[in-house]
């Protein structure tokens, strides 16, 4: 069975990616299941780059298929900010809850359209060969007016989704991996993937 290594250790994502790959005839492991201790300095302008830069550093050390994604919020009227900072905004250190009412309190006065966001993911595929895919997903809503949803993280509780009338923290995780950046990406990811593995 095909090994591929996730360029992270954020339990979340990791549960998601194995989730939406689990039907492939491959064994995905984290970072810290590979025994990987590696600092990445991403200093890529954009999602797809960061990605990249996570999943060659991993894939050079280990010899492994190595996939990463980066992932981040663009909220319209703020040019598209947090964006790849999204993680880094307002401090690593800093809570999602403090990180996300900060977003709402940039928006106050701000009304309907003009709220529009998106989270955004790109995923990476770097093979020992040297071969390299990319693909992107997105997810459209609004920035909510108050946090709401206990599921997902991040910035999942102030990101309405218009057609399911509700936050993504307050979808299921199956009706999330459904219409989520993340899913969205690695089923296109999934179908490149398919081509190189057997």
């Amino acid at each position: 069975m095909e090994k591929i290594i996730l360029a992270s250790n954020n339990s979340n994502k990791v549960r998601e990616v194995k989730e939406i790959l689990r039907d492939m005839n491959v064994e995905i492991i984290s970072m810290k299941e590979a025994g990987i201790d590696l600092d990445i300095e991403e200093n890529g302008t954009t999602f797809e780059e960061n990605a990249l830069i996570k999943a060659r550093a991993v894939c050079k050390l280990t010899g492994n298929i190595t996939i990463a994604d980066d992932s981040g919020l663009e909220v319209d009227y703020l040019d598209k900010q947090p964006g790849v900072y999204s993680a880094r905004f307002m401090g690593h250190d800093t809570s999602y809850d403090i990180k996300n009412q900060a977003i709402i309190d940039k928006l106050k006065g701000v009304e309907g359209n003009d709220r529009s966001a998106r989270f955004v993911a790109a995923i990476a595929a770097v093979f020992p060969d040297g071969k390299e895919l990319v693909t992107r997903g997105t997810m459209e809503g609004l920035i909510a007016r108050e946090p709401a949803g206990e599921n997902g993280f991040g910035y999942d509780p102030i990101v309405y989704i218009p057609e399911y009338g509700c936050c993504s923290a307050q979808l299921s995780p199956e009706e999330k991996n459904k219409i989520s950046h993340r899913g969205k990406a690695l089923r296109k990811m999934k179908e490149e993937l398919i081509q190189y593995i057997r």
